[in-house]
């Protein structure tokens, strides 16, 4: 049975991807040094994902205890990528931190390109002084 992060994603659903969020999640982006932060902020990437995003589907899905990854291809700007999103949940089931990998380099500089106008405004996570 798919993970209910992926039915969500695949129909296209940012209400039900949101509702799976833990309120403080953190997305680690391929390209951003410091993770967005926050269920609203993420939950807006997501959009903008949906609208760069060509073609996307997942084609593979793998379970551990309190993580899980679900492999996609999709395109961008006419070139293709794969990745994997790696999902860890909190002790509530709820998404923590959101991890995506892309790969081919070519494919993440069009993502990159595409999504940096988008998701600039976005907050991003501030490391506390210890």
């Amino acid at each position: 049975m798919p993970h209910p992060f992926r039915t969500a994603v695949e129909a296209r659903d940012p209400d039900a991807m949101a509702a799976l969020m833990a309120p403080d999640i953190r997305f680690y982006s391929p390209v951003a040094f410091k993770p967005f932060a926050g269920r609203e902020a993420v939950a807006e990437l997501f959009w903008n994902l949906f609208e760069v995003f060509e073609d996307f589907e997942y084609t593979d899905e793998l379970e551990g205890e309190g993580t899980h990854a679900l492999i996609f291809r999709a395109n961008v700007n006419g070139k293709s990528v794969e990745g994997l999103d790696h999902l860890v949940m909190d002790d509530d089931g709820l998404v923590r931190e959101f991890t995506v990998m892309i790969r081919p380099l070519s494919g993440l500089a069009a993502m990159g390109e595409a999504m940096a106008p988008r998701v600039g405004h976005l907050p991003k996570d501030v490391p506390s002084k210890a």
